[in-house]
């Protein structure tokens, strides 16, 4: 498969939070002011780029030669976590601000499903290293672009006149609604 159209895909008509609907949590969550949606965009971009390196090798040279492809997921979700540990800890020293402002969600990047929902599809579709690289990085700046496009949004409806029962996550989600549909190649 050509890279440049594997990018593509993945970054806009196969994206991974408004075609596959994974990673919808923090996807929400973080997106309501526009430095927090990129802090999170690049904590998960970090986080699958370097869990896809990680979870392909040891697929591919540990998991497979040994007969132990059952463990796939555990050990993935391991990798993860340990990803997401390194980036908590490099946030909190040198961006205590972001930090604070991703809350929760930065530690819940372990369990979301966005990341996993990448590190597994790589596997499933028998990606070669530089198409797995090239889907991680592909994946997860769709869902940055997503998240600071959908913040940008959200910070702009908060200025307008909204009706009060419109107001919040009820145009939130008619937002995201929208967004999928032009994201969507069946439109």
């Amino acid at each position: 498969m050509n890279l440049i159209h594997l990018f593509l895909v993945s970054f806009l008509t196969e994206n991974i939070v408004l075609t596959k609907f994974l990673g919808i949590c923090p996807f929400v969550g973080t997106s309501s002011k526009e430095k927090s949606a990129a802090g999170m965009g690049g904590a998960v971009t970090f986080v699958v780029t370097i869990s896809g390196i990680l979870t392909y090798l040891l697929y591919h040279y540990v998991l497979v030669p040994t007969d132990t492809v059952y463990l796939k997921t555990l050990l993935f979700v391991l990798v993860v976590a340990c990803m997401v540990q390194i980036i908590e800890m490099v946030i909190k020293k040198w961006n205590p601000k972001l930090y604070q402002n991703l809350g929760i969600y930065l530690p819940l990047i372990t369990t979301n499903c966005a990341v996993l929902g990448i590190l597994l599809l790589n596997i499933t579709n028998q990606y070669s290293f530089l198409e797995m690289l090239t889907y991680c990085i592909g994946s997860s700046l769709g869902f940055t672009a997503v998240i600071y496009t959908f913040a940008t949004i959200r910070e702009q409806l908060e200025k307008r006149d909204v009706p009060e029962y419109w107001k919040g996550y009820p145009i939130a989600f008619i937002t995201v609604a929208i967004m999928s549909l032009l994201f969507s190649r069946y439109l």
